[in-house]
């Protein structure tokens, strides 16, 4: 018999994309200001755990290689929301009143 397949746990959605209930504040502003935050953490995250494994502290490549994909992905999943945002932003301002 198989294992099932399990959830992947430890990835940060940023709240851009989360449902409107579980985003802290309730201003645009707010939430587009959280997201940039928590993207740039997780870079800076990675950046930090590629120059302890350069420098030669201890850290493994597979961790630093996570840290990498993880700040990666999302900074790609991020500039998918921005899109979509920009996106309808402009179908609106095309629309004729």
């Amino acid at each position: 018999m198989s294992s099932p397949i399990l959830p992947i746990s430890g990835i940060a959605v940023p709240a851009a994309i989360q449902p409107a209930g579980k985003a802290a504040g309730g201003g645009f502003q707010d939430v587009l200001a959280s997201a940039i935050q928590q993207v740039e953490s997780i870079g800076q995250s990675a950046n930090s755990s590629v120059e302890r494994f350069l420098s030669g502290e201890g850290e493994e490549l597979h961790t630093t290689i996570l840290a990498t994909q993880r700040a990666e992905l999302s900074f790609d999943l991020f500039m998918q929301a921005r899109n979509k945002v920009v996106s309808a932003y402009q179908e609106i301002m095309r629309m004729q009143m």
